[in-house]
């Protein structure tokens, strides 16, 4: 299990890969300024999939990681 100081470093270097480094930072300020319900958020992300389809996704970007 990884630290949460880990997370915290692996999370922004996704945001910063995936948006830059302006929009990482307008989204963490989003985030902070809104109240923000992850479960909710999350609900909604990708209302036209399954779990079981998201979960596949995400065992095989994880695998692919690890190769």
């Amino acid at each position: 299990m990884i630290s949460d100081a880990e997370i915290k470093t692996a999370g922004l270097r996704a945001l910063v890969a995936a948006l830059g480094d302006v929009q990482a930072e307008k989204f963490i300020a989003l985030i902070q300024r809104e109240s923000f319900d992850y479960t909710r958020w999350q609900r909604t992300l990708w209302p036209d999939k399954s779990i079981e389809e998201i979960s596949q996704a995400a065992m095989q970007i994880r695998k692919e990681r690890q190769t």
